[in-house]
């Protein structure tokens, strides 16, 4: 969630981790700009951004020069940083100085898997039960890692099998249907990039809804409850909350500040924020888990296993927490020594999976059946608890930006190609305006933050972390050769994800569409009374 490490902005003295399109380091020999250490850079996600802005670049028109996502600028060929990449043996790596660490990699790795979806997995473990909750995140943590390393060994292959500098997500997609023994298949392999594109839009516009909800709902808290907050944070009482306004107007409040944080189109521009959001957030969650192994009740009325209708609850917010497979491509790509990895990516998914159990059992046990959609909302009314609030919403607030970019990338040049070239400025501004209405008015549709983000996980997050890997798998080594048993374990793979993503997002609009008796928003201390 946090570190000194700048994944994507690319000043001269930054680490990018991502290239684009213009500027790729190859899976050979490409050297990247200086990169010390002690720069910031983005939350939960915020690697996907770059990953989805290598696809994207391609979708530019010639005639729409934006450089903001580049490491190069407008007079540099677009095309020479692929000229050391030329001998088809020359795949294998050797590591350049200026390229990451294993230790800055594997931060890089714990920051882009944590953030909001955190948060909510207290209640996941609600919905799934004290026993098959930790249990259910475990096995959805050893399968997510499983699916990043065949996309990493299936992008490895199509580089040595086309002597390509780089293939990211959506191209490793699209040359694993070119693979595929089906003719149809191959005929509309061009369809794999484009639903990686597609899915990688729906989860970060679900991102940026979640962000929404999630501001309206803390700040409205923290409001309504500031004639009853004290600095005693032991002795809590029920605070009786001064009524302000519905959490939809709150999140209408938001709507124009976000707006013009998304007119800074350069990413550069944002490093101060980011920096802010990181050191904001790694504050928040100290004093987060602070709080939560502190006076633990007895556990014996949690029930061991929940009802299976909450279950696809469960499902859709482990996806959404766990969805950071777009980010270890290129953070392969960038390592110094990329042989050590798998051993990184074993070791970083381990440390995110213990945190996620241990966050999500703890605060279910600390705060019972009042857990709510996410935990800092139940946290005691006092100020220093109110700040974790505040300190944590003025990080998802400056990240808004950062996972907005990716849909942006992706839209916009898709406009501007098609305007003269005075319009251009004008119609970019105004796609990034209608994509941020959109995201607001997406929330006000479902202000309830745990159901916003089981669909989100159920519909997106499920298709890119879970379905689609096996199924590249299969199609890129079945001519070569596959065992039974790995096709097999494959298809299961797929199958399971196949069925949280129906019944998850299934489960998720029913819970939308019927009327709940519980309010959206608890006495933040009615846990302690």
């Amino acid at each position: 969630m946090c570190c000194l490490i700048n994944p994507c902005l690319t000043s001269p003295t930054w680490v990018p981790l991502l290239p684009t399109a213009t500027a790729r380091k190859p899976c050979s020999s490409l050297k990247p700009p200086p990169a010390p250490e002690g720069t910031g850079m983005t939350l939960a996600g915020s690697l996907h951004l770059c990953s989805a802005t290598m696809s994207t670049q391609r979708l530019r028109n010639e005639d729409y020069h934006d450089y903001s996502s580049t490491d190069v600028s407008p007079e540099e060929s677009p095309s020479e940083g692929l000229n050391n990449f030329s001998s088809p043996g020359s795949y294998q790596r050797f590591g350049e100085s200026n390229s990451t660490t294993w230790f800055q990699t594997l931060i890089h790795l714990l920051k882009g898997n944590l953030g909001t979806g955190l948060l909510g997995l207290p209640l996941a473990v609600k919905n799934a039960g004290i026993l098959m909750g930790p249990l259910s995140l475990l096995v959805i943590g050893i399968v997510a890692v499983h699916c990043m390393s065949i996309l990493v060994r299936c992008a490895h292959h199509f580089c040595r099998r086309l002597n390509k500098p780089f293939v990211d997500y959506g191209d490793t997609v699209m040359y694993g249907l070119e693979s595929s023994p089906s003719s149809w298949l191959r005929n509309h392999a061009h369809w794999g990039r484009h639903i990686v594109d597609f899915f990688l839009i729906v989860t970060q516009l679900g991102f940026c809804c979640v962000y929404f909800v999630f501001l309206a709902d803390n700040f409205k808290q923290v409001i309504e409850a500031a004639n009853g907050t004290t600095n005693n944070c032991h002795n809590n009482e029920t605070v009786i909350l001064t009524p302000t306004m519905d959490s939809r107007l709150y999140m209408l409040s938001f709507l124009p500040f976000l707006v013009l944080l998304v007119f800074v189109r350069n990413l550069r521009a944002l490093s101060i924020f980011s920096l802010l959001a990181n050191i904001t957030m790694l504050v928040s969650l100290v004093m987060l888990y602070q709080f939560i192994v502190q006076n633990i009740p007895d556990p014996s009325h949690l029930p061991l296993v929940a009802s299976w209708k909450t279950y696809p609850l469960f499902f859709g917010t482990a996806i959404f927490a766990f969805e950071g497979i777009g980010m270890v491509l290129p953070l392969e790509n960038k390592m110094k020594d990329p042989q050590k990895f798998p051993l990184i990516l074993y070791m970083g998914m381990t440390i995110i999976t213990a945190l996620y159990i241990s966050l999500g059992c703890l605060g279910y046990l600390q705060f019972g059946a009042n857990i709510q959609g996410s935990i800092t909302l139940n946290l005691p009314n006092c100020w220093l608890y109110q700040s974790v609030k505040l300190l944590y919403s003025i990080g998802i607030f400056f990240t808004y930006a950062l996972q907005f970019y990716v849909p942006a990338e992706i839209i916009i040049p898709f406009f501007v190609s098609r305007v003269p070239e005075h319009w251009e400025l004008v119609v970019d501004l105004f796609v990034r305006t209608v994509l941020v209405c959109l995201t607001c008015v997406l929330a006000i549709l479902i202000p309830r933050l745990d159901l916003v983000i089981s669909l989100v996980g159920s519909v997106s997050s499920s298709a890119l972390a879970l379905i689609i890997p096996p199924l590249l798998e299969i199609t890129t080594y079945y001519s070569e050769g596959m065992s039974p048993l790995t096709i097999a374990k494959d298809a299961l793979i797929s199958i399971l994800g196949f069925v949280g993503f129906v019944v998850g997002t299934y489960e998720a609009l029913y819970e939308l569409i019927q009327p709940s008796n519980a309010p959206i928003f608890i006495n933040s201390t009615s846990a302690f009374v």
